[in-house]
């Protein structure tokens, strides 16, 4: 089967999916066609902002569902681009993908009105901007963060950590007294853990926390350094070694592990900022009950290592619509919906500016405490290993999930993985 045929095939996997936005079609309107993730009310929102710009615009745009799994949307996209296929226009794509689908994306440069680059945090454009074309608008900045019970840290007289040390110590104990008083299904911390992009994005924040490196620096040169590496994922193997994590959290995603936290069922939780609002919402058990800081150093001499995550979004070379898909996704990325987004389910906005609106600051408190982790966040190695980053991921998080599941120890699985990457760099050289 050639790969047309197979990117089209994959696309009608999702064309039952598709919902058309902003009713009937004028004659001299076009119609558009975006694919956005469905991760907590992302779908929602993106339908109510597509739907918003089709009535202002007389455009339509139909909303097409792909699998929330980045690895899988990722492959659909390539794809779909590889076979030159028109059916989608704009794209939601992961903030490490750009430089991977950079040829077949269009430059949005030329449609940016004046000022709309500057009011972006500096290092979101720079790192949408592959070869001097800006092939990506920033929409939602991603960081992890730890949330925690601030009623059960305070009935048992605890503070919230600031290392991974004390987070173990802190959630063991509240998880030992919580269930002799009765609380069998109390777990002490929940993170994603199946072996997936994500599970690169937690290992990143525990390595990188006690100086062991970011994989690859700037230049692509490898980073791991071994003793600290491996120490990082030892301490997370023994989370479930001992049962202070579930064994099923082997199996998480975000969604997942939001799940078991928002029902009352764990002390701690490391997850995106989108999971503040719908653990505050009001069907939410545990609603008023949270509190988020910045993910615990590894140790004293270690530092505060928040992932970068985040999504864009792009306009495909193949649209038939160029210039209409790039006036949406202005839309999409503008502050007054990066606005109306952050106050209604806690998405980071992009436009620095909206960290100092009190309306976004009122609904979202810790956009203004944690600003610092927000733009200083740790990148995954997307620049310098380009085309090959999810195979480098791939191999990355399949080796921390084998150390989670006890199949081998941190200190082989790390110098295993050293050798792996440095031949899939050819020594370094990408």
């Amino acid at each position: 089967m050639s790969t047309f045929r197979r990117a089209l095939r994959t696309l009608r996997l999702v064309l039952p999916a598709v919902v058309a936005l902003g009713g009937a079609v004028p004659s001299r309107a076009v119609e558009l066609a975006i694919s956005c993730s469905a991760v907590g009310r992302e779908a929602e929102l993106c339908r109510e902002g597509a739907e918003a710009w089709a009535r202002g615009s007389g455009h339509a745009v139909r909303y097409v569902s792909t699998p929330n799994d980045a690895g899988t949307r990722f492959s659909i996209y390539q794809q779909l681009l590889a076979a030159h296929a028109p059916e989608l226009d704009v794209l939601q794509i992961d903030v490490v993908w750009p430089a991977a689908l950079a040829a077949h994306l269009v430059d949005l440069a030329p449609h940016l009105p004046a000022g709309v680059r500057e009011a972006h945090l500096p290092a979101l454009i720079e790192n949408a901007t592959i070869d001097g074309r800006l092939v990506a608008l920033p929409w939602f900045v991603d960081v992890g963060l730890l949330f925690y019970r601030r009623d059960l840290l305070e009935k048992h007289g605890a503070a919230p950590p600031r290392t991974w040390r004390e987070l173990t110590d802190t959630a063991r104990r509240i998880q030992q007294r919580e269930r002799e008083a009765g609380h069998a299904a109390l777990w002490g911390f929940v993170f994603q853990g199946r072996p997936y992009e994500g599970l690169t994005c937690n290992a990143l924040e525990w390595i990188a926390s006690y100086g062991g490196g970011t994989i690859y620096d700037s230049d692509g040169k490898m980073t791991l350094q071994t003793p600290k590496a491996a120490a990082a994922l030892d301490m997370a193997a023994q989370w479930v070694k001992s049962g202070l994590a579930p064994k099923g959290v082997l199996t998480y995603s975000e969604e997942e592990a939001r799940g078991v936290f928002q029902s009352g069922n764990a002390v701690f939780m490391r997850n995106w900022p989108y999971a503040w609002n719908l653990a505050n919402g009001a069907d939410s058990p545990i609603k008023d009950k949270v509190g988020v800081v910045a993910l615990p150093k590894g140790g004293a001499n270690g530092r505060h290592a928040a992932t970068l995550g985040g999504w864009q979004l792009a306009v495909s070379k193949y649209s038939k619509n160029q210039a209409q898909a790039a006036d949406l996704v202005m839309y999409l990325t503008s502050t007054a919906e990066q606005k109306r987004r952050a106050i209604e389910a806690s998405y980071n906005p992009t436009i620095a500016s909206l960290y100092k609106d009190k309306d976004v600051l009122a609904a979202v408190p810790f956009f203004g405490s944690l600003y610092e982790t927000f733009v200083n966040a740790v990148p995954r190695p997307s620049t310098p290993t380009g085309t090959k980053y999810n195979q480098v991921s791939s191999e990355f998080y399949n080796a921390t999930s084998a150390v989670l599941s006890g199949q081998g120890d941190a200190a082989g699985a790390v110098k295993a993985l050293d050798e792996k990457l440095t031949r899939l760099s050819r020594g370094g050289k990408w």
